[in-house]
């Protein structure tokens, strides 16, 4: 378990990756994002801590658009209130994948973000790819899908 902060950004379990600088942004910046609103630590684990929501994440993928995800997965992020489901996954590669479950059937949605200084894996090659500029993370490409499934909660 590990609290990411937005203040001290550290790469810190995302080492191995080759843009893990990159990464370490992107996740301060999610780490900000969720203080913001939802007045909450981001904490993360590791794979083998979270291997409920890693599978849970990985077969919304799957079943949704047929994608398995080449990059080992670094760490996982969980969010769970009595409103909304809210993982995140941070891959070596630099991709991090989040995925917005609304628990009384409203929004539900997977989202990508790309770290800066990587490009899109092959396996969303199909995805177009907006743009925002972030103090923490640089420039973040980002693209998201709808869920169309029923998925039950880790």
């Amino acid at each position: 378990m590990r609290t990411i902060s937005f203040t001290d950004v550290s790469t810190a379990g995302l080492e191995s990756s080759p843009v893990a600088d990159a990464l370490a942004g992107l996740r301060a910046n999610e780490a900000r994002y969720y203080s913001t609103k939802f007045d909450t630590e981001y904490v993360t684990w590791t794979p083998a801590e979270k291997p409920d929501v890693l599978r849970w994440v990985q077969t919304i993928l799957r079943e949704e658009r047929g994608i398995e995800l080449a990059s080992p997965v670094l760490e996982v992020y969980e969010l769970d209130t009595d409103d909304v489901f809210w993982p995140a996954i941070y891959l070596e590669d630099g991709l991090a994948v989040n995925v917005l479950w609304e628990k009384d059937g409203g929004k539900r949605a997977v989202g990508f973000k790309l770290s800066q200084g990587m490009e899109p894996p092959a396996e969303l090659d199909a995805f177009k790819w907006a743009r925002q500029k972030s103090k923490l993370a640089g420039e973040i490409r980002g693209s998201f899908f709808v869920i169309k499934g029923e998925y039950p909660l880790p």
